[in-house]
């Protein structure tokens, strides 16, 4: 299985890569996780940025293959604990499909990318900065998979 993480945002801080990669690293071979990011919408002076949100959300939609699953996280979708994404990560890898998972820019993902979504994840009810995002989701989908393989890490 593919899990692709399509997030909103390029250069990202030198702690963002390192958080990142230290969970990315221990993932098994089974769960291939990629990231791809997406270049932010034009935002300035003269720039409304509904239309950046917009350009955003159409990057991510071209993003995605027929077929796959989609995944939006955002503050107001559903919260799922660990043991729950767990459980979650085990129905996605027994489906045999891939998944996207969504993180918008820094004003939220585009309201077309949550209407192609099959889930609507809640990873807090306090707003993150998009960078610090992709650490925590990549550390819990790290935790799901220990708790499914029996590993301590997630004690």
């Amino acid at each position: 299985m593919r899990l692709r993480i399509l997030a909103v945002g390029t250069r990202m801080p030198s702690w963002v890569a390192e958080g990142f990669s230290e969970y990315h690293k221990r993932m098994p071979p089974e769960i291939r996780v990629e990231l791809v990011e997406l270049a932010s919408g034009p935002r300035g002076k003269g720039q409304p940025i509904e239309r950046a949100i917009e350009r955003e959300g159409e990057a991510m939609l071209r993003a995605i293959q027929p077929g796959e699953g989609v995944v939006a996280l955002d503050v107001g979708g559903r919260a799922w604990s660990t043991v729950q994404l767990a459980g979650q990560l085990r129905r996605w890898q027994e489906s045999g499909n891939n998944y996207n998972l969504l993180i918008g820019g820094p004003d939220g993902l585009a309201s077309a990318c949550q209407a192609r979504a099959q889930q609507s994840w809640s990873l807090s009810p306090l707003t993150l900065p998009h960078p610090l995002v992709r650490i925590v989701l990549m550390e819990q989908l790290y935790r799901a998979w220990s708790i499914n393989a029996g590993h301590p890490y997630h004690k």
